[in-house]
């Protein structure tokens, strides 16, 4: 008997600022992946909030306008890959995110739609960068529906999205990183001269100003004295209520080394060779990353034997920190080497990425692609995990019954 194919949900856009990302990443998966093996339902959100599926996502991710009143998520008179959560549970998910979820009976469903048998999706690829996508929130709508997901789930989403949760619970587990001060931006905007003395008592410029829950270098600006701080803060508050503020490693002047390695598994991850970006701006911020075509990947990076398998086990280690699972990319900064000294160049871990950029040619396929695992085989054993993790996750027992 023949085995069913496994239905996998590709669920992009959403209402992040990296929407645009989001829809490159979604593209090269829903290319590249084996269609022998799965039925494929691509699944949009558009900027708005709407969730759109069949012909309205296809439209999305080839960024045409949708329909005015696109067919929602979980519609019964949409075509039969409409249904994203469970067996006969559609739910339609409203355009204001305010509202409650609105569940569609199994009942009411089969009396629209009679003719039309309820769909299983078996896992959802969640390909969504930023905020309302990396940070824990669809997340834990995946753990209400009991569906298997890519990725961490609530708590290390959470933690990977916001910077100061992230950074202290690498403090918890003893791993190196540059000094950097949290503050709220109510407190930023009701005294700043204050919050400046602050910071100036505790870190030393340059410093890197960035809002704690935000993805792909979007509102963070290098600071090199406390003529550009406020501008910089005020950007950063503009994005989220929680700043970090990070010393500069290696004084001013320096331009440390730019370390990325990819992470892949569950309970027993793996990491991949290190990589290196030379930006062609300053630091890699969003316009080096998406924008310009000047940043320079090194696969593998240029390091000793000992550098390099420190900073793999440092990036098993910052995924276990933060109760990572399936994948994530984690970056480090690297202090230049200095002429005559023999002292080795100190090594900074900077933050991890749960849901990193997922294109052909982005840094957490490639550097898989460079330690044997191509584009296709990575995207199978993401899937794999993500089943694995679900199966396991029913062994846990919710109720005294």
């Amino acid at each position: 008997m023949k085995k069913n194919k496994l239905r996998v949900g590709i669920l992009f856009g959403g209402r992040s600022g990296e929407h645009e990302v989001s829809l490159l990443s979604a593209a090269s998966i829903l290319k590249a992946i084996d269609r022998t093996k799965y039925d494929v339902v691509p699944i949009g959100i558009t900027r708005e909030g709407r969730w759109v599926t069949a012909n309205d996502a296809q439209a999305l991710l080839t960024g045409k306008a949708a329909k005015e009143n696109p067919r929602l998520a979980g519609d019964p008179e949409a075509t039969a890959t409409a249904a994203v959560i469970r067996r006969g549970e559609a739910i339609i998910v409203p355009p204001v995110p305010a509202d409650s979820l609105q569940p569609l009976e199994l009942s009411a469903a089969a009396e629209l739609a009679p003719q039309q048998p309820a769909l299983h999706i078996d896992v959802v690829f969640p390909v969504l960068h930023g905020t309302f996508g990396e940070d824990g929130t669809i997340q834990g709508l995946f753990e209400l529906a009991d569906i298997a997901y890519v990725g961490s789930g609530v708590l290390g989403s959470a933690a990977g999205m916001d910077k100061d949760a992230m950074k202290k619970l690498f403090k918890a587990a003893s791993l190196p990183q540059t000094p950097y001060l949290a503050m709220l931006r109510s407190e930023w905007r009701a005294d700043a001269k204050k919050a400046t003395k602050k910071i100036e008592a505790a870190l030393k410029y340059p410093l890197f100003v960035k809002p704690a829950n935000l993805g792909s270098s979007v509102g963070i600006s290098k600071v090199h004295d406390r003529s550009e701080l406020a501008a910089a803060m005020d950007l950063a508050a503009s994005f989220d209520r929680k700043l970090v503020i990070e010393q500069g490693v290696g004084g001013p002047g320096a331009k440390p080394r730019e370390l990325e390695v990819s992470v892949l598994g569950n309970d027993t991850p793996e990491a991949s060779v290190v990589g290196e970006i030379v930006p062609g701006a300053e630091f890699y911020d969003y316009e080096a990353k998406y924008l310009s075509d000047s940043s320079v990947p090194i696969i593998p990076a240029k390091l000793s034997a000992a550098e390099s398998k420190q900073i793999r086990q440092m990036a098993i280690e910052a995924f276990k920190a933060c109760d990572c699972a399936g994948l994530a990319r984690v970056d480090f900064l690297m202090e230049p080497a200095k002429k005559g000294s023999k002292r080795k160049p100190r090594i900074y871990l900077n933050e991890i990425n749960t849901l990193p950029g997922f294109t052909s040619i982005s840094m957490y396929p490639k550097l898989w692609a460079a330690t044997g695992l191509p584009y296709k085989k990575l995207i199978d054993r993401l899937i794999q995990l993500a089943v694995e993790r679900h199966q396991e996750k029913q062994q846990t027992q919710f109720s005294r019954v």
